[in-house]
């Protein structure tokens, strides 16, 4: 076949859904040496970082555990003795910054009793026993607080430091900063649940202005670990160099021709050549049958309640192994969204994640990785100390609870704390943007200097906020 030389007769020869049919499987030999050395993971706006890190990391990777809702802080982590005393009676007056004060009743207490744990003393809810048996490495923080009810502005708020939608996700700054340790899989990988988005979708592990290659990447947790991914048949070494040169030199001419969406493309042609060496790498880090039958039940795996969450805990670890830099996992919806019903709710959020989250600390732990790996878990904020539709607690940002465990947080503390009702943190007030600089602190970077400029600006994940390191929580 005689092909025409004007590029824009092609499509007349080929049509788009051809061409992608016939050099699907030449995607394992794109590949291209320069676009794919590590160096250029590594983020181009840094230019201070030396050699990724502005100081000595502590941790190498970081889990988060996000929990899409808004965990019930009085009910897990932030035992209120005077709330229960009080349950029933009407809220006091200073109860003024509630989302729709009209529509809530009277002071709720918690029906689960807490009590003290390991060497440390710290005090879990009867809700979370497995949880609670990793104290001693845990930090729990009692005194968060955001700057928004909706779930959406507090959303952006926890994963990308504003209120405000279109900014880049943390994951997606940390992949900017330091890349992948692995060259075969994405420095930031996303696990959430297959059969459906958490809620504000894919802007969970967005790269906002930032490039797009440094967004999220989503591997499923069972079934095929990427779509797509693999070729449908095999073809020769020739036929796959040919497609490989043909495939190469659309894409030059194809970008040379679209300057203005240069860096899409320029991300678009760097998801193939990820692709190519995903195809190796990905099924073997998602091998969850390599795991010993212990392991697995550690996990809750084969178990109704807890194999989904389990799965995406051990695929977590194993990902951390092979030097992902940061990994989200994601809960179903917004699960911890408990406006009616609010303790067999939270039970049955507990029930779901409690068992994983523990398998993966004390895995990690045995395993050597917990030292290097930071492990986050919480909402995007808390919930109400008073009633709504009767049984049922609204979304709170006064006052709420998260914990850290592992990467240089010393653990077995509880940091801050709400007032005797659980509705203002009132002792060592943490917020977002110190949650944010104390992640990048334990990654060997400073929150300050890794900056990308937009439209003459520096932009930066804590943004405008004095930001402060927590230091009272580091090893």
């Amino acid at each position: 076949m005689v092909y025409p030389t004007d590029p824009t007769c092609f499509a007349d020869v080929v049509s788009r859904r051809d061409l992608f049919t016939r050099t699907a499987s030449g995607f394992a030999g794109i590949a291209l040496g320069g676009m794919l050395c590590e160096e250029a993971a590594r983020a181009e706006g840094s230019s201070d970082l030396n050699g990724g890190f502005h100081f000595a990391p502590r941790a190498k990777a970081v889990i988060q555990l996000f929990q899409h809702g808004g965990p019930s802080h009085m009910d897990l982590l932030d035992p209120k003795t005077e709330l229960n005393k009080q349950d029933g009676k009407p809220m006091p007056k200073y109860f003024t910054d509630l989302v729709k004060i009209s529509a809530h009743g009277n002071l709720l207490g918690s029906p689960f009793k807490f009590r003290p744990h390991g060497e440390c003393g710290v005090e879990y809810s009867e809700l979370l026993p497995h949880t609670a048996t990793c104290a001693d490495d845990i930090a729990v923080i009692r005194s968060m607080h955001c700057e928004h009810n909706n779930h959406e502005q507090a959303l952006w708020q926890i994963h990308t430091g504003r209120i405000v939608t279109g900014r880049p996700t943390i994951g997606a700054w940390v992949s900017y900063a330091l890349g992948s340790e692995n060259q075969n899989l994405p420095a930031y990988v996303v696990l959430r649940n297959d059969n459906g988005l958490p809620t504000d979708g894919t802007r969970n592990w967005s790269s906002g202005f930032l490039p797009p290659r440094y967004q999220g990447v989503h591997f499923r947790n069972t079934g095929t670990p990427v779509l797509y991914l693999q070729p449908p048949s095999a073809v020769s070494d020739n036929t796959q160099r040919l497609r490989r040169d043909l495939l190469r030199q659309l894409n030059d001419e194809h970008l040379a021709r679209q300057p203005r969406i240069a860096p899409d493309l320029e991300a678009r042609i760097a998801s193939y050549e990820l692709a190519a060496r995903m195809q190796l790498s990905a099924g073997a880090a998602l091998n969850l049958a390599e795991e010993s039958a212990e392991t697995q039940a550690a996990y809750g795996l084969g178990q109704t309640k807890t194999d989904s969450y389990g799965r995406r805990c051990l695929i977590a670890r194993r990902l951390v192994e092979r030097g992902v830099r940061y990994i989200q996992i994601f809960v179903e919806s917004q699960i911890w969204d408990t406006h009616a019903n609010n303790a067999n709710g939270t039970r049955s959020c507990c029930e779901q994640t409690d068992q994983p989250a523990a398998a993966l600390l004390k895995d990690l732990k045995q395993r050597g990785l917990l030292d290097s790996t930071l492990v986050v878990w919480g909402g995007e904020f808390g919930r109400t100390p008073v009633s709504q539709s009767g049984d049922g607690r609204d979304h709170h940002k006064q006052g709420f609870s998260m914990w850290l465990a592992g990467g240089g947080i010393k653990g077995g503390q509880a940091y801050g704390a709400t007032d005797e009702l659980g509705y203002h943190a009132v002792e060592n007030r943490v917020m977002v943007a110190d949650i944010h600089a104390t992640i990048l602190h334990q990654l060997g970077l400073d929150h300050k200097r890794v900056t990308y400029n937009v439209h003459g600006r520096d932009e930066r994940l804590t943004d405008v906020y004095d930001a402060k390191v927590l230091m009272p929580l580091l090893a």
